[in-house]
């Protein structure tokens, strides 16, 4: 099932799901939580008439470097013996079809392309054995890095965590296989990334187990599991469009901040 969150003209935001009907997708609302109860209505609204939000909104969004070889080589980087645990700050979130801003401070902004997790039960100490039974359901994600100021500063909060940095969606897949899905990202329709999530050096039942041997994971949270690599430049008036089979397609234009 695809959850979404969306907006239809001036109500507010909410829960829906989306139906595939053969004169094209259709949404209808939940009624409830779907990390709970909940029911779903009718659909009977096109897709193309509601603006889509980001799909979640966890109280963290909790990211693995490296756990792509090939990604780490193009860094000249290590692949670690361990997960390499990193934080981005929700404010960083946008939805599909949102503007990533690229910020006056650097020089080198990135693309980032990840299957991302969606907790749907908290926990600690989660074994690898229980971890399938803490998620929710799968969507996408755009890791979007200063590298210049990741290389300057050190250590990566300034270079992952600005406004519009971490673009999400379409929505979230209940029904989905991360063993072997392609995932892949063009910018300007020419691609960039290409690769399978079965490349993943750490296993995403290994990432819930060892994040939270350190912190509770809570419902909603968000799990990126690492990027393939290719990562390149964005520059004002890119588009960037990730696909991961199975899931579907997110797409952000780019452009510069406005002189302050």
């Amino acid at each position: 099932m695809r959850i979404i969150r969306y907006q239809h003209k001036h109500e507010s935001v909410k829960f829906g799901w989306v139906l595939e009907d053969p004169a094209g997708p259709l949404v209808g609302p939940i009624e409830g939580s779907p990390f709970g109860d909940f029911q779903r209505l009718e659909a009977n609204l096109p897709l193309e008439q509601v603006k889509l939000i980001h799909p979640v909104s966890p109280s963290k969004i909790l990211c693995i470097a490296r756990n792509y070889a090939a990604h780490a080589k193009e860094h000249n980087s290590p692949v670690p013996d361990v997960p390499m645990l990193f934080l981005k700050p929700p404010s960083s979130l946008i939805g599909p079809g949102e503007t990533i801003i690229l910020p006056p401070q650097s020089q080198q902004i990135e693309h980032e392309a990840e299957l991302a997790v969606v907790i749907g039960k908290p926990g600690r100490w989660i074994s690898p054995e229980q971890a399938l039974d803490h998620i929710f359901g799968y969507t996408i994600a755009n890791d979007v890095t200063a590298r210049d100021l990741q290389r300057r500063d050190g250590q990566w909060g300034r270079a992952k965590g600005f406004d519009t940095f971490c673009p999400l969606g379409p929505w979230i897949e209940t029904d989905f296989d991360p063993s072997d899905s392609l995932i892949t990202c063009n910018v300007n329709g020419e691609m960039r990334q290409m690769a399978s999530t079965r490349d993943m050096v750490f296993s995403i039942r290994q990432l819930i187990a060892f994040i939270s041997s350190v912190m509770t994971l809570d419902t909603g949270d968000i799990l990126l599991t690492g990027t393939p690599a290719g990562v390149g430049s964005l520059l004002p008036g890119d588009q960037v469009e990730i696909i991961i089979e199975g899931i579907g397609t997110l797409t952000n234009p780019v452009q510069a901040e406005a002189p302050r």
